[in-house]
């Protein structure tokens, strides 16, 4: 009677049922073998990739935000400079060339998905030197030209290094993976956020985005150590060269879409809102995070120490609790406990708008919101991650994320309209509540799954 008590008072604990759904499924694993899990090489590999997939995403977003405001262009303008991260929502549109098409000079030495990563990591490089000599008032359309380089070089890394991270390991290890690609991706952003800021507190901002393109030799010397995966995709390319146009257009943007909805039926469509909306919240606030530290009187130097130093250790706390309990419980209870904390985090964010400048509050507030963000990122990367299928990791992946980011971007855009017309406690509550249809269709999907178990 317990033991049958128990899994109808707690679903949303259980891994997923749904037919076609590949979701970690570790409620019998032990918290030993939960917290092994993270000695795995592959775990390792996936620190320093995260590290690279990380750093530049501050720098063509809040950090350059930041360094826009401080030479005094308007937040209406930050808001739609904002929409070059809409790169990063639109890379399922080049995908399937990542997934098919060989690189000449590279793929045979380094194989296809490590050729890919290097490419885009030297890309990322060059543009951020370019980022570094441009006058944001003198060039300003220089300077986002070459954040636009970044911003597409570093969505084509993310695109090769997802595949590579799905198609490493088993189903059952990528909560362990995703944790550690977000514990990489959150240093780098501490080196992108409080590391640039420092610099630029003393020696500008050109030394600034010059010294963070010199980090992007992490990710290349990664790419050159690590193994390349053995995929399937890798034998089913083999014949691309002998394919017409159609054909190759079939195998790499037909296929992998239709496999996805012929494998889910009638839950498609839920999937594809549940991953667009998870995101919307925290995605749509963080545009005018660092322009609303700015005005409430902080410096550079304590957004340094506390957003971004303090902060870090939150997220990585936050991230390996997700990776934790992924492994130990399934992803449907995490991802659900995520919502509900982004959703609590963003309430705060209008408190310390309403309250003003307080040190000990804005604590509270990045600890609050930087534990969620590590838990639901880590939680949420298992998810899209159980989602895809080879030989179509890079597409069906891109396309998870790709929704996953569009909508907060594309709504991002708008917020220093909002944060100019009503002020920053209404955009914080605002934010907030777009975050409640991912709590809602989170519950929806845990108990439809549950459903088709028992059936």
């Amino acid at each position: 009677m317990v033991h049958g008590r128990n899994k109808i008072s707690r679903p949303w604990l259980r891994p997923s049922s749904v037919k076609g759904l590949n979701v970690p499924a570790s409620t019998h694993r032990s918290w030993r073998a939960a917290f092994v899990i993270y000695g795995e090489k592959s775990v390792l590999a996936l620190l320093f990739l995260g590290f690279s997939a990380g750093l530049p995403f501050l720098l063509v977003f809040s950090t350059l935000s930041l360094w826009l405001r401080e030479v005094g262009v308007s937040r209406t303008a930050i808001g739609f400079v904002s929409w070059i991260g809409i790169t990063y929502s639109i890379k399922v549109i080049w995908a399937p060339v990542v997934d098919h098409a060989p690189l000449i000079g590279l793929t045979d030495s380094l194989g296809r998905r490590r050729a890919w990563m290097f490419v885009a990591m030297a890309g990322i490089g060059l543009g951020l030197l370019g980022m570094a000599f441009s006058d944001p008032l003198a060039s300003p359309r220089l300077l986002v030209g070459f954040a636009l380089m970044v911003a597409f070089c570093s969505a084509t890394q993310d695109v090769a290094i997802d595949a590579y991270r799905i198609e490493i390991a088993p189903a059952e290890m990528q909560g362990a993976l995703a944790a550690s690609y977000q514990l990489g991706y959150r240093i780098a952003l501490l080196v992108a956020g409080a590391g640039a800021l420092y610099i630029a507190e003393f020696q500008g901002w050109v030394v600034s985005y010059a010294v963070m393109a010199g980090f992007m030799m992490i990710g290349l010397l990664t790419v050159l150590i690590i193994p390349e995966p053995q995929s399937s995709s890798d034998e089913n390319n083999k014949n691309d060269g002998s394919l017409t146009i159609r054909e190759w257009f079939e195998r790499a943007v037909v296929q992998p879409f239709g496999e996805f909805f012929r494998r889910v039926g009638r839950f498609a469509i839920p999937i594809l809102l549940f991953v667009a909306v998870y995101r919307v919240s925290d995605i749509s606030m963080g545009v005018m995070a660092n322009p609303f530290y700015v005005d409430l009187g902080f410096s550079k130097t304590e957004i340094a120490n506390i957003i971004k130093v303090f902060g870090l250790g939150m997220t990585i706390l936050g991230t390996f609790l997700g990776g934790i309990l992924v492994a130990r419980y399934g992803v449907m209870g995490p991802l659900l406990l995520g919502s509900v904390l982004v959703f609590a985090a963003n309430l705060l964010f209008a408190l310390l708008a309403w309250v003003g400048r307080d040190i000990t509050l804005l604590t509270v507030v990045i600890s609050a919101d930087n534990i969620s963000g590590g838990l639901a990122g880590s939680a949420f990367i298992a998810y899209l991650s159980s989602l895809t299928r080879t030989p179509y990791t890079a597409t069906q992946y891109a396309l998870f994320s790709s929704l996953m980011t569009l909508p907060g971007k594309f709504i991002g855009g708008f917020s220093g309209v909002v944060v100019d017309g009503s002020g920053y406690m209404i955009f914080f509550a605002y934010a907030a509540m777009l975050g409640l249809p991912a709590i809602f269709l989170c519950l929806y999907l845990a108990i439809r799954g549950v459903s088709e178990e028992s059936m």
